[in-house]
């Protein structure tokens, strides 16, 4: 993500860097137009800007800047991968009136991609189960996955807990959802009550995971992120 010094991204439909790709409308921005444009990752960046991992601009961003910035990066990336049609590989053209991708010889449209993923905080009594990702060593989250073809929301919380903690779960409450551009995911959150069952991590996607109280959490996400608030709606009904 291509920032200013100040650590606001670029606003405006002119790009601060040479570029090929096309320049993608996101809308308003406090009345300002605002535009993403891809770039070459090997470039270095012009002078008065800097080079950030969109991760990083989370604490450095209002909240509406970094969900711009989010969208920013998932339609970049969507225009970069559906340049040619998935069913007869000719050069697509962006479509006008619409967020598409339309081939010119078969008429194919390519939407941008949305994978559906839930996210989901296990209670039992003043407990909450939190799980270490593999790629998280050190912070402890709510469990989450993607949503399989042809499984409800519910469903997929139910396998995911099972199959990452092996513990069943009886209620499933609808909690919030959040976009979440790594890569280009649909946040849908859950609370769930304990049923059954002993942790037994799979060791695959949890390296650890533990029964936790509201008074000696460990290490957990930042407040950005859904994952830290349905800690936090879980901390504030224990109060």
């Amino acid at each position: 993500m291509l920032v200013d010094t100040e650590g606001a991204p670029p606003k405006g439909a002119r790009s601060p860097v040479e570029t090929t790709e096309p320049a993608i409308f996101m809308g308003l921005l406090d009345g300002t137009p605002t535009w993403a444009v891809g770039t070459d990752e090997s470039s270095d960046a012009p002078d008065g800007y800097a080079l950030q991992p969109l991760r990083d601009l989370g604490a450095q961003l209002d909240t509406p800047s970094w969900m711009l910035a989010g969208r920013a990066v998932q339609l970049v990336e969507w225009a970069r991968t559906s340049r040619f049609c998935g069913r007869c590989g000719a050069a697509t053209e962006l479509a006008t009136g619409e967020r598409a991708a339309t081939c010119p010889r078969c008429g194919l449209n390519a939407y941008p991609r949305l994978a559906p993923a839930i996210i989901v905080t296990v209670e039992r009594g003043d407990e909450i189960l939190l799980g270490q990702g593999r790629g998280f060593q050190g912070m402890y989250s709510a469990l989450a996955g993607f949503a399989e073809p042809g499984e409800t929301l519910e469903e997929a919380v139910r396998r995911e807990v099972r199959e990452e903690v092996g513990v069943e779960v009886g209620l499933v409450r609808y909690f919030g959802s959040q976009p979440w551009p790594f890569p280009h995911s649909l946040m849908i959150g859950f609370s769930a009550t304990w049923s059954s069952g002993e942790i037994q991590i799979d060791g695959e996607e949890i390296v650890d995971a533990r029964w936790f109280r509201p008074d000696d959490l460990p290490n957990i996400p930042p407040p950005l992120s859904i994952a830290r608030r349905l800690i936090d709606d879980w901390v504030s009904r224990r109060g």
